[in-house]
């Protein structure tokens, strides 16, 4: 089946990105309750807009799912309430669980269900964003996306093997930036943080450099970062593995909302771990 009309939900910083990715098809997204920050990306996206959820539904042959973890479900029942019987494709941050979930619930409905996982930053450059993709369907997904800046990739297994990837994944990059950051808090509170960063240029000097980078750039992120972690822990406690490092990190970036898209330049080391 070509695919001739996406609708994308929804068009935040990721997400709009990802649909002006897409090549040879009209893509649409819904305006309905959205803010003017996403009609403006939306915009900006070359995005073509559906007043309505049904609107956008009824005309289209795929529906992509990029949105916060925790709406990873909602978004999905919505869906499906409307008849949908295409192509669904999940491109949300959870767990393989969640995903098998969101399968169930757009599968009841007749529709296709494609997982996939992100990895990599908005799309604005090409080499540094892939899209993985399993499940029946995920080859003419990622055909979509040939020739653009967004790398997509099959990779082998069922639906969930794509969000099993991007939770392994990200539980080292996002889990690690939390990490550090802890760790140059309680140093600060226990008053030996200029001597931890001298003996980390002596000995590990790749620590110092990250620790300013996760203040800089994942404090402002945190927030998103939340319902992501949250999502790892439960795939760690799925296998059997212990979920405090991620329960831990959600709360750790919980404690960093007041710096909640903080433009450029990004809030100072001392600021964080003051908030911390």
């Amino acid at each position: 089946m070509k695919i001739k009309t996406v609708t994308l939900l929804n068009p935040g910083n990721m997400g709009a990105t990802v649909g002006a990715a897409v090549n040879g098809a009209r893509v649409l997204w819904v305006s309905s309750g959205r803010s003017g920050e996403s009609r403006q990306r939306a915009l900006k996206a070359g995005l073509v807009e559906a007043e309505t959820l049904a609107d956008a539904v009824r005309e289209s042959d795929a529906v992509l799912s990029v949105c916060p973890p925790h709406a990873a479900e909602e978004v999905a029942h919505g869906v499906a309430g409307m008849g949908f019987a295409g192509l669904y494709v999940d491109a949300n941050a959870v767990s393989r669980a969640t995903a098998e979930r969101v399968g169930e619930v757009v599968g009841k409905a007749g529709a296709t269900f494609v997982d996939g996982g992100i990895i990599g930053p908005p799309v604005t450059k090409p080499g540094r964003t892939r899209l993985y993709l399993s499940g029946a369907g995920a080859g003419g997904v990622a055909e979509l996306f040939s020739g653009s800046m967004l790398d997509a990739r099959v990779i082998e297994g069922e639906p969930g093997a794509a969000s099993a990837l991007k939770m392994t994944y990200a539980a080292w990059t996002k889990g690690s930036d939390a990490l550090i950051l802890a760790i140059r808090a309680l140093a600060a509170r226990e008053g030996v943080d200029e001597a931890l960063m001298g003996e980390w240029a002596r000995s590990q000097p790749s620590l110092g450099p990250k620790s300013e980078r996760a203040a800089s750039v994942a404090a402002p992120k945190g927030w998103r970062y939340v319902g992501e972690m949250e999502e790892i822990a439960a795939s760690f406690g799925a296998a059997g593995l212990p979920t405090g490092f991620h329960e831990a990190a959600a709360d750790l970036y919980r404690r960093l909302a007041p710096f909640k898209d903080r433009a450029d330049p990004g809030p100072e080391v001392n600021e964080v771990l003051d908030a911390l």
